[in-house]
């Protein structure tokens, strides 16, 4: 009841909920990039972005089997195939937005020490989660359509009854005029419907 009266209130906790469960995923997901990055960055030659972007694309897996199907597990699931493509378009630009703040700071500042990195990774992650979370909410896991109430059977009388066939007539003979429904009722004779006959039937009752 109070919903029904309250659809603003309702829409803002149903909000407050995706955004918790949203963030609830996304802040695992954080914490596999930041392990994936340091643990890369550690053990291997290889530059400070691409160590960056590998754990990115391992924290994208992650983050996909959390919001499906735990942040929009009751979202729209009739299109696989579409979700995923979507969910990867989408992924792939938070990578870009993500990787590209580190690599301004890296090569652009020159700012390239462990804690450096790290600081400008997280800054990295948090700009690409505001793009990821619009995109992913619009475009990628779309609500269920509310059902359409079925339409009710038209009451007699309305548009679209059947209406009765007319009467045909044909062509060259003669209607056959209708009695009072007193005198069908008395049991009177019909009276042929030709002028002479029924001449005849009047003398005949004289």
């Amino acid at each position: 009841m109070n919903s029904a009266r309250h659809p603003g209130a309702s829409r803002l906790r149903r909000l407050s909920r995706e955004v918790a469960e949203f963030a609830a995923v996304g802040g695992v997901g954080v914490l596999v990039n930041l392990a994936v990055f340091n643990l890369v960055r550690n053990t291997t030659e290889l530059p400070v972005v691409r160590c960056s972007m590998i754990a990115t694309a391992v924290a994208i897996v992650f983050n996909y089997i959390g919001f499906r199907y735990f942040t929009y597990r009751d979202r729209d699931k009739t299109r696989p195939p579409r979700e995923f493509t979507l969910f990867l378009v989408f992924s792939t630009a938070g990578l870009v937005i993500e990787n590209g703040v580190l690599y301004v700071a890296t090569y652009g500042f020159d700012w390239d020490t462990p804690l450096q990195n790290n600081v400008f990774k997280f800054l990295g992650i948090g700009v690409a989660s505001l793009f990821r979370f619009w995109s992913y909410r619009s475009w990628v896991f779309r609500a269920v359509p509310a059902a359409r109430p079925a339409a009710a059977p038209p009451e007699a009388g309305e548009a679209g009854d059947i209406a009765a066939a007319p009467e045909v007539r044909i062509p060259g003979s003669r209607r056959k005029p209708r009695q009072p429904r007193a005198s069908r009722e008395q049991g009177e004779p019909d009276e042929p419907g030709d002028p002479e006959a029924r001449e005849e039937a009047v003398g005949a009752r004289r």
